[in-house]
């Protein structure tokens, strides 16, 4: 039998929580702006609007995962924690709304 590593185990559940939670605030985010979206243009596809409930979410997963590995870069002593904090927040930012642009690229926002 072999034994698991527990330090390996810990590495990649840290790595899980801020993925999930990028994900989870950009799922949030476009579901409410989705909801408010009104009437729609028939001539959009049937089930337009799950293009934008996936890439959102996954540019916000990719936003977290990026704000993992810059804060064990802030833990190493490489940089600064507050510019890490600051950076990482407005990457998040940027990304969470090019990925809106990108899922709502052909419907809302054309």
């Amino acid at each position: 039998m072999s034994q698991k590593n527990p330090a390996s185990l810990s590495a990649s559940l840290s790595l899980t929580k801020p993925v999930l939670i990028g994900a989870g605030i950009a799922l949030v985010l476009i579901s409410l702006f989705l909801l408010k979206a009104g009437d729609t243009d028939p001539s959009w596809p049937k089930f337009w609007m799950i293009r934008p409930l996936i890439i959102v979410p996954l540019a916000g997963a990719v936003g977290g995962g990026l704000f993992y590995f810059m804060h064990q870069l802030s833990r190493s002593g490489y940089l600064n924690r507050t510019v890490v904090t600051l950076l990482s927040f407005f990457i998040y930012i940027v990304g969470l709304w090019l990925g809106t642009i990108l899922g709502l690229d052909g419907t809302m926002w054309n």
